[in-house]
Protein backbone atom coordinates (compact mmCIF):
# COMPACT_ATOMS: atom_id res chain seq x y z
CA UNK A 1 0.00 0.00 0.00
CA UNK A 2 3.01 2.31 0.55
CA UNK A 3 3.48 2.86 -3.21
CA UNK A 4 -0.04 4.33 -3.59
CA UNK A 5 -0.40 8.07 -2.96
CA UNK A 6 -3.92 9.49 -3.11
CA UNK A 7 -4.20 12.78 -5.00
CA UNK A 8 -6.87 15.50 -5.18
CA UNK A 9 -8.74 13.69 -7.97
CA UNK A 10 -9.29 10.68 -5.69
CA UNK A 11 -11.20 12.68 -3.07
CA UNK A 12 -14.57 12.27 -4.83
CA UNK A 13 -14.50 8.54 -4.00
CA UNK A 14 -14.62 9.15 -0.24
CA UNK A 15 -17.66 10.17 1.79
CA UNK A 16 -18.28 11.23 5.38
CA UNK A 17 -18.85 8.35 7.81
CA UNK A 18 -18.38 10.04 11.17
CA UNK A 19 -15.85 11.51 13.57
CA UNK A 20 -14.63 11.49 17.12
CA UNK A 21 -12.65 14.00 19.11
CA UNK A 22 -9.40 13.19 17.30
CA UNK A 23 -10.26 11.69 13.91
CA UNK A 24 -12.41 12.25 10.84
CA UNK A 25 -13.62 8.98 9.29
CA UNK A 26 -14.41 8.66 5.57
CA UNK A 27 -15.75 5.59 3.77
CA UNK A 28 -14.88 4.49 0.26
CA UNK A 29 -17.62 4.80 -2.37
CA UNK A 30 -15.59 4.21 -5.53
CA UNK A 31 -14.94 1.04 -7.53
CA UNK A 32 -11.26 0.25 -6.95
CA UNK A 33 -10.88 -3.29 -5.53
CA UNK A 34 -8.00 -1.99 -3.41
CA UNK A 35 -10.30 0.19 -1.33
CA UNK A 36 -13.62 -1.64 -1.40
CA UNK A 37 -14.82 -2.27 2.14
CA UNK A 38 -12.37 0.27 3.59
CA UNK A 39 -12.58 3.45 5.64
CA UNK A 40 -9.86 6.00 6.26
CA UNK A 41 -9.14 7.78 9.49
CA UNK A 42 -7.78 11.32 9.17
CA UNK A 43 -6.23 12.97 12.21
CA UNK A 44 -7.76 16.30 13.21
CA UNK A 45 -6.09 19.41 14.56
CA UNK A 46 -7.84 21.78 17.01
CA UNK A 47 -8.57 25.23 15.62
CA UNK A 48 -6.95 26.81 18.66
CA UNK A 49 -3.74 24.83 18.05
CA UNK A 50 -0.66 25.56 15.97
CA UNK A 51 -1.76 26.62 12.50
CA UNK A 52 0.81 24.37 10.88
CA UNK A 53 -0.43 21.26 12.65
CA UNK A 54 1.73 18.41 13.88
CA UNK A 55 4.03 17.44 11.06
CA UNK A 56 5.78 14.14 10.64
CA UNK A 57 9.28 14.92 11.83
CA UNK A 58 8.87 14.13 15.52
CA UNK A 59 8.32 10.84 17.26
CA UNK A 60 7.82 10.52 21.00
CA UNK A 61 9.05 13.19 23.38
CA UNK A 62 11.63 12.39 26.04
CA UNK A 63 8.89 11.98 28.65
CA UNK A 64 6.73 9.82 26.39
CA UNK A 65 9.73 7.56 25.83
CA UNK A 66 9.97 7.05 29.58
CA UNK A 67 6.37 5.82 29.66
CA UNK A 68 6.49 3.57 26.59
CA UNK A 69 10.16 2.60 26.83
CA UNK A 70 9.49 -1.15 26.94
CA UNK A 71 8.13 -0.97 23.38
CA UNK A 72 11.18 -0.48 21.18
CA UNK A 73 9.19 0.11 18.00
CA UNK A 74 7.32 3.01 19.59
CA UNK A 75 10.41 4.57 21.14
CA UNK A 76 12.58 4.36 18.03
CA UNK A 77 9.94 5.66 15.62
CA UNK A 78 10.56 9.25 14.45
CA UNK A 79 7.20 9.78 12.76
CA UNK A 80 4.22 10.81 14.91
CA UNK A 81 1.72 9.32 12.46
CA UNK A 82 3.39 5.92 12.56
CA UNK A 83 3.69 6.14 16.35
CA UNK A 84 -0.12 6.35 16.62
CA UNK A 85 -0.49 3.27 14.40
CA UNK A 86 2.11 1.37 16.45
CA UNK A 87 0.32 2.32 19.66
CA UNK A 88 -2.85 0.61 18.46
CA UNK A 89 -0.94 -2.39 17.12
CA UNK A 90 1.42 -3.03 20.03
CA UNK A 91 -0.41 -1.60 23.05
CA UNK A 92 -4.18 -1.55 22.58
CA UNK A 93 -4.66 -4.55 20.29
CA UNK A 94 -3.07 -7.13 22.63
CA UNK A 95 -5.12 -5.76 25.54
CA UNK A 96 -8.49 -5.61 23.76
CA UNK A 97 -8.04 -8.79 21.72
CA UNK A 98 -6.32 -9.27 18.36
CA UNK A 99 -9.42 -10.59 16.62
CA UNK A 100 -11.54 -7.62 17.75
CA UNK A 101 -9.17 -4.74 16.90
CA UNK A 102 -8.01 -3.81 13.40
CA UNK A 103 -4.85 -1.71 13.60
CA UNK A 104 -5.14 -0.81 9.91
CA UNK A 105 -2.33 0.16 7.55
CA UNK A 106 -0.71 3.47 6.70
CA UNK A 107 -1.80 4.99 3.37
CA UNK A 108 0.14 7.88 1.80
CA UNK A 109 -1.88 10.94 0.77
CA UNK A 110 -1.07 14.34 -0.68
CA UNK A 111 -1.93 17.62 0.98
CA UNK A 112 -4.24 18.34 -1.96
CA UNK A 113 -6.16 15.12 -1.35
CA UNK A 114 -6.76 16.00 2.29
CA UNK A 115 -7.84 19.53 1.40
CA UNK A 116 -10.24 18.30 -1.30
CA UNK A 117 -11.68 15.46 0.79
CA UNK A 118 -12.35 17.64 3.82
CA UNK A 119 -13.95 20.32 1.64
CA UNK A 120 -16.28 17.75 0.06
CA UNK A 121 -17.52 16.44 3.42
CA UNK A 122 -17.56 19.77 5.28
CA UNK A 123 -21.33 20.25 4.88
CA UNK A 124 -21.99 16.85 6.49
CA UNK A 125 -20.05 17.50 9.69
CA UNK A 126 -21.70 18.45 12.96
CA UNK A 127 -21.28 22.23 13.43
CA UNK A 128 -19.86 21.80 16.93
CA UNK A 129 -17.29 19.31 15.60
CA UNK A 130 -16.35 21.58 12.68
CA UNK A 131 -15.99 24.57 14.99
CA UNK A 132 -13.65 22.67 17.28
CA UNK A 133 -11.19 21.09 14.81
CA UNK A 134 -10.27 20.64 11.17
CA UNK A 135 -8.58 17.76 9.40
CA UNK A 136 -4.82 18.05 9.73
CA UNK A 137 -3.90 18.62 6.08
CA UNK A 138 -0.19 18.64 6.88
CA UNK A 139 -0.24 14.88 7.41
CA UNK A 140 1.45 12.76 4.77
CA UNK A 141 -0.60 9.65 5.54
CA UNK A 142 -3.90 8.39 6.90
CA UNK A 143 -4.92 5.13 8.50
CA UNK A 144 -6.73 2.73 6.16
CA UNK A 145 -8.94 0.21 7.95
CA UNK A 146 -11.57 -2.42 7.24
CA UNK A 147 -15.11 -1.06 7.25
CA UNK A 148 -16.45 -2.69 10.40
CA UNK A 149 -20.06 -2.02 9.37
CA UNK A 150 -19.75 -4.78 6.74
CA UNK A 151 -19.54 -8.51 7.41
CA UNK A 152 -17.35 -9.47 4.47
CA UNK A 153 -14.57 -7.51 2.82
CA UNK A 154 -16.30 -4.95 0.58
CA UNK A 155 -19.23 -7.27 -0.12
CA UNK A 156 -22.87 -6.27 0.23
CA UNK A 157 -25.51 -9.00 -0.10
CA UNK A 158 -28.88 -7.41 -0.88
CA UNK A 159 -30.61 -10.72 -0.14
CA UNK A 160 -29.00 -11.08 3.28
CA UNK A 161 -28.41 -7.59 4.69
CA UNK A 162 -25.79 -6.79 7.30
CA UNK A 163 -26.97 -4.72 10.24
CA UNK A 164 -24.26 -3.14 12.39
CA UNK A 165 -24.71 -1.38 15.71
CA UNK A 166 -22.08 1.05 16.94
CA UNK A 167 -22.13 1.65 20.68
CA UNK A 168 -19.98 4.15 22.53
CA UNK A 169 -20.27 2.53 25.97
CA UNK A 170 -18.22 5.15 27.89
CA UNK A 171 -16.62 4.44 31.28
CA UNK A 172 -18.04 1.28 32.82
CA UNK A 173 -16.99 1.63 36.45
CA UNK A 174 -17.02 4.10 39.34
CA UNK A 175 -13.57 5.15 40.61
CA UNK A 176 -12.69 4.29 44.20
CA UNK A 177 -9.32 6.02 44.43
CA UNK A 178 -8.45 7.38 47.86
CA UNK A 179 -6.84 10.34 46.10
CA UNK A 180 -10.20 11.76 45.00
CA UNK A 181 -10.74 15.00 46.93
CA UNK A 182 -13.68 15.39 49.30
CA UNK A 183 -15.26 18.08 47.11
CA UNK A 184 -15.19 15.63 44.18
CA UNK A 185 -16.52 12.61 46.07
CA UNK A 186 -19.58 12.59 43.77
CA UNK A 187 -17.31 10.81 41.25
CA UNK A 188 -17.54 7.70 43.42
CA UNK A 189 -21.34 7.45 43.15
CA UNK A 190 -22.33 9.15 39.87
CA UNK A 191 -20.94 8.03 36.50
CA UNK A 192 -18.91 10.38 34.37
CA UNK A 193 -21.51 9.95 31.60
CA UNK A 194 -24.33 11.17 33.84
CA UNK A 195 -22.37 14.25 34.90
CA UNK A 196 -21.42 15.04 31.30
CA UNK A 197 -25.08 14.77 30.27
CA UNK A 198 -25.98 17.53 32.73
CA UNK A 199 -23.20 19.75 31.38
CA UNK A 200 -24.24 19.10 27.77
CA UNK A 201 -27.85 19.96 28.56
CA UNK A 202 -26.79 23.23 30.17
CA UNK A 203 -24.63 23.97 27.13
CA UNK A 204 -27.50 23.20 24.74
CA UNK A 205 -25.51 20.37 23.14
CA UNK A 206 -28.41 17.96 23.81
CA UNK A 207 -32.15 18.48 24.16
CA UNK A 208 -32.67 16.07 27.04
CA UNK A 209 -30.70 13.84 29.39
CA UNK A 210 -30.32 10.19 28.43
CA UNK A 211 -31.42 7.52 30.88
CA UNK A 212 -28.52 5.33 29.74
CA UNK A 213 -26.29 4.11 32.56
CA UNK A 214 -22.92 2.65 31.48
CA UNK A 215 -22.85 0.57 34.66
CA UNK A 216 -25.88 -1.33 33.35
CA UNK A 217 -24.19 -2.16 30.05
CA UNK A 218 -21.01 -3.41 31.76
CA UNK A 219 -22.86 -5.22 34.57
CA UNK A 220 -22.87 -8.73 33.08
CA UNK A 221 -26.58 -8.92 33.99
CA UNK A 222 -28.87 -9.77 31.08
CA UNK A 223 -31.68 -7.60 32.46
CA UNK A 224 -29.49 -4.57 33.07
CA UNK A 225 -27.83 -4.89 29.66
CA UNK A 226 -31.29 -4.93 28.05
CA UNK A 227 -32.20 -1.80 30.02
CA UNK A 228 -29.02 -0.08 28.80
CA UNK A 229 -29.66 -0.89 25.13
CA UNK A 230 -33.29 0.22 25.47
CA UNK A 231 -32.13 3.55 26.93
CA UNK A 232 -29.57 4.04 24.15
CA UNK A 233 -32.26 3.30 21.57
CA UNK A 234 -34.63 5.81 23.20
CA UNK A 235 -32.01 8.60 23.26
CA UNK A 236 -29.24 7.63 20.84
CA UNK A 237 -27.51 11.02 20.64
CA UNK A 238 -24.07 10.17 19.23
CA UNK A 239 -23.67 7.05 21.37
CA UNK A 240 -25.80 4.56 19.44
CA UNK A 241 -25.87 4.24 15.66
CA UNK A 242 -27.19 1.58 13.30
CA UNK A 243 -25.84 0.89 9.82
CA UNK A 244 -27.51 -1.16 7.10
CA UNK A 245 -24.99 -2.52 4.59
CA UNK A 246 -22.61 0.26 5.59
CA UNK A 247 -25.08 3.16 5.44
CA UNK A 248 -26.21 5.02 8.56
CA UNK A 249 -29.94 4.43 9.10
CA UNK A 250 -30.47 5.28 12.78
CA UNK A 251 -28.91 7.45 15.47
CA UNK A 252 -26.23 10.08 15.55
CA UNK A 253 -26.62 13.84 15.75
CA UNK A 254 -26.01 14.12 12.00
CA UNK A 255 -29.31 12.34 11.33
CA UNK A 256 -31.05 14.69 13.74
CA UNK A 257 -31.98 11.88 16.13
CA UNK A 258 -31.42 12.91 19.73
CA UNK A 259 -34.64 11.22 20.80
CA UNK A 260 -36.48 8.33 19.16
CA UNK A 261 -39.93 9.72 18.45
CA UNK A 262 -42.84 7.64 17.15
CA UNK A 263 -42.09 8.94 13.65
CA UNK A 264 -38.44 7.89 13.90
CA UNK A 265 -39.39 4.48 15.26
CA UNK A 266 -41.91 3.92 12.46
CA UNK A 267 -39.23 4.65 9.87
CA UNK A 268 -36.79 2.32 11.64
CA UNK A 269 -39.43 -0.41 11.82
CA UNK A 270 -39.70 -0.20 8.04
CA UNK A 271 -35.92 -0.51 7.67
CA UNK A 272 -35.95 -3.63 9.86
CA UNK A 273 -38.67 -5.44 7.89
CA UNK A 274 -36.16 -7.40 5.77
CA UNK A 275 -34.02 -8.20 8.79
CA UNK A 276 -36.39 -8.97 11.66
CA UNK A 277 -39.00 -11.43 10.41
CA UNK A 278 -42.35 -10.95 12.12
CA UNK A 279 -45.93 -10.39 11.05
CA UNK A 280 -46.70 -8.30 14.12
CA UNK A 281 -46.78 -4.52 13.94
CA UNK A 282 -46.58 -1.72 16.50
CA UNK A 283 -42.90 -1.61 17.44
CA UNK A 284 -42.39 -5.37 17.58
CA UNK A 285 -39.42 -5.32 15.21
CA UNK A 286 -37.70 -2.57 17.18
CA UNK A 287 -38.26 -4.48 20.41
CA UNK A 288 -36.82 -7.62 18.83
CA UNK A 289 -33.87 -5.60 17.55
CA UNK A 290 -33.17 -4.28 21.08
CA UNK A 291 -33.43 -7.84 22.39
CA UNK A 292 -31.02 -9.09 19.71
CA UNK A 293 -28.40 -6.48 20.54
CA UNK A 294 -28.74 -7.02 24.30
CA UNK A 295 -28.60 -10.82 24.00
CA UNK A 296 -25.48 -10.58 21.83
CA UNK A 297 -23.67 -8.19 24.18
CA UNK A 298 -24.49 -10.56 27.05
CA UNK A 299 -23.64 -13.82 25.25
CA UNK A 300 -20.43 -12.57 23.64
CA UNK A 301 -18.94 -11.05 26.78
CA UNK A 302 -17.74 -8.34 24.42
CA UNK A 303 -17.40 -5.72 27.14
CA UNK A 304 -15.60 -7.81 29.76
CA UNK A 305 -12.14 -7.26 28.30
CA UNK A 306 -12.87 -3.60 27.61
CA UNK A 307 -13.86 -3.04 31.23
CA UNK A 308 -10.68 -4.72 32.47
CA UNK A 309 -8.61 -2.34 30.34
CA UNK A 310 -10.58 0.68 31.55
CA UNK A 311 -9.85 -0.34 35.13
CA UNK A 312 -6.10 -0.01 34.57
CA UNK A 313 -6.63 3.53 35.86
CA UNK A 314 -6.50 2.86 39.60
CA UNK A 315 -5.70 6.35 40.87
CA UNK A 316 -7.97 8.72 38.90
CA UNK A 317 -6.60 11.95 37.44
CA UNK A 318 -6.35 13.47 40.93
CA UNK A 319 -3.71 10.92 41.87
CA UNK A 320 -2.09 10.53 38.46
CA UNK A 321 -1.29 14.23 38.16
CA UNK A 322 1.25 13.92 41.00
CA UNK A 323 3.12 11.14 39.20
CA UNK A 324 3.03 13.29 36.06
CA UNK A 325 4.78 16.26 37.68
CA UNK A 326 7.47 13.97 39.06
CA UNK A 327 8.01 12.42 35.63
CA UNK A 328 8.52 15.80 33.95
CA UNK A 329 10.66 16.91 36.92
CA UNK A 330 8.55 19.96 37.72
CA UNK A 331 7.19 21.23 41.06
CA UNK A 332 3.79 19.67 41.70
CA UNK A 333 1.18 22.38 41.14
CA UNK A 334 -1.51 20.22 42.74
CA UNK A 335 0.46 20.02 45.98
CA UNK A 336 1.20 23.75 45.83
CA UNK A 337 -2.53 24.48 45.66
CA UNK A 338 -3.10 22.32 48.73
CA UNK A 339 -0.35 24.13 50.61
CA UNK A 340 -1.80 27.52 49.64
CA UNK A 341 -5.23 26.46 50.90
CA UNK A 342 -3.65 25.09 54.10
CA UNK A 343 -5.31 21.71 53.58
CA UNK A 344 -3.59 18.47 54.54
CA UNK A 345 -1.57 16.88 51.76
CA UNK A 346 -2.17 13.11 51.41
CA UNK A 347 0.02 12.76 48.31
CA UNK A 348 3.42 12.33 49.93
CA UNK A 349 3.22 8.57 49.39
CA UNK A 350 2.68 9.09 45.67
CA UNK A 351 5.73 11.32 45.33
CA UNK A 352 7.80 8.84 47.34
CA UNK A 353 7.10 5.98 44.93
CA UNK A 354 9.92 4.59 42.78
CA UNK A 355 10.08 5.97 39.24
CA UNK A 356 8.98 2.71 37.61
CA UNK A 357 5.80 2.66 39.70
CA UNK A 358 4.97 6.22 38.64
CA UNK A 359 5.54 5.24 35.02
CA UNK A 360 3.13 2.32 35.40
CA UNK A 361 0.52 4.61 36.98
CA UNK A 362 0.74 7.01 34.04
CA UNK A 363 0.71 4.18 31.53
CA UNK A 364 -2.39 2.64 33.09
CA UNK A 365 -4.18 5.98 33.07
CA UNK A 366 -3.41 6.65 29.40
CA UNK A 367 -4.41 3.16 28.25
CA UNK A 368 -7.60 3.41 30.29
CA UNK A 369 -8.42 6.78 28.70
CA UNK A 370 -8.11 5.23 25.25
CA UNK A 371 -10.38 2.34 26.26
CA UNK A 372 -13.01 4.71 27.69
CA UNK A 373 -13.29 6.36 24.27
CA UNK A 374 -13.56 3.02 22.49
CA UNK A 375 -16.48 2.21 20.19
CA UNK A 376 -17.90 -1.31 20.04
CA UNK A 377 -19.26 -2.47 16.69
CA UNK A 378 -21.60 -5.48 16.59
CA UNK A 379 -22.59 -6.77 13.14
CA UNK A 380 -25.43 -9.19 12.40
CA UNK A 381 -26.73 -11.19 9.48
CA UNK A 382 -29.46 -13.79 9.55
CA UNK A 383 -28.88 -17.45 8.72
CA UNK A 384 -31.27 -20.29 8.10
CA UNK A 385 -31.92 -21.93 11.43
CA UNK A 386 -29.74 -24.99 11.85
CA UNK A 387 -27.88 -24.34 8.60
CA UNK A 388 -25.29 -21.77 9.67
CA UNK A 389 -21.79 -22.61 8.54
CA UNK A 390 -20.04 -24.74 11.15
CA UNK A 391 -16.67 -23.41 9.95
CA UNK A 392 -17.72 -19.77 10.38
CA UNK A 393 -15.43 -17.81 12.73
CA UNK A 394 -18.39 -15.72 13.85
CA UNK A 395 -20.64 -16.15 16.85
CA UNK A 396 -24.20 -17.47 16.55
CA UNK A 397 -27.33 -16.48 18.42
CA UNK A 398 -30.93 -17.73 18.26
CA UNK A 399 -33.56 -15.05 18.83
CA UNK A 400 -36.51 -16.78 20.44
CA UNK A 401 -39.03 -13.97 19.87
CA UNK A 402 -38.73 -14.20 16.07
CA UNK A 403 -37.46 -17.80 15.75
CA UNK A 404 -34.43 -16.57 13.81
CA UNK A 405 -30.76 -17.46 13.95
CA UNK A 406 -28.10 -14.80 13.45
CA UNK A 407 -24.36 -14.72 12.96
CA UNK A 408 -22.57 -11.88 14.71
CA UNK A 409 -19.10 -10.40 14.96
CA UNK A 410 -17.72 -7.87 17.42
CA UNK A 411 -15.08 -5.22 16.67
CA UNK A 412 -13.60 -2.45 18.79
CA UNK A 413 -12.40 0.86 17.49
CA UNK A 414 -10.63 3.65 19.34
CA UNK A 415 -11.23 7.18 18.15
CA UNK A 416 -8.96 8.95 20.59
CA UNK A 417 -5.45 7.68 21.22
CA UNK A 418 -3.86 8.73 24.50
CA UNK A 419 -0.07 8.54 24.57
CA UNK A 420 0.65 11.29 27.08
CA UNK A 421 -0.96 13.78 29.45
CA UNK A 422 -1.18 17.22 27.87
Amino acid sequence: MEEIVLEAKDAVDWSYRGEGAANLVLSYTGSSPTFLGKVMRIMKWPKNGNENGDTNGNGLTTHEKLIWGENKDLVSCQNKEIVEYLYVKHVMRPLLGHKHVNAGIRLLVSKEFLESATKIVSSQRFPWRANAANADTNRSSVLLMDDMTLFDHGHVDDHNPCLTVEIKPKCGFLPSSSFIAEENVIKKSITRFEMQQVLKLRGNEISEISEYDPLDLFSGSKGRIHRAIKALYATPQNNFQVFLNGSLVFGGFRSGICKTTSTVELAFENILKDFIKTEDEGGIRANSFIELVAETVYASGALDQLLNVQKLDKYSIEGVIHAYYDLIDQPCKACQELENSKLSNPFGSMHAMPQDEKVNILKGFLISSTAVDCSVMVSFRSTETGLSRSSSPHGKLYLESTKQEFEYKVDKSSLLLELFLS
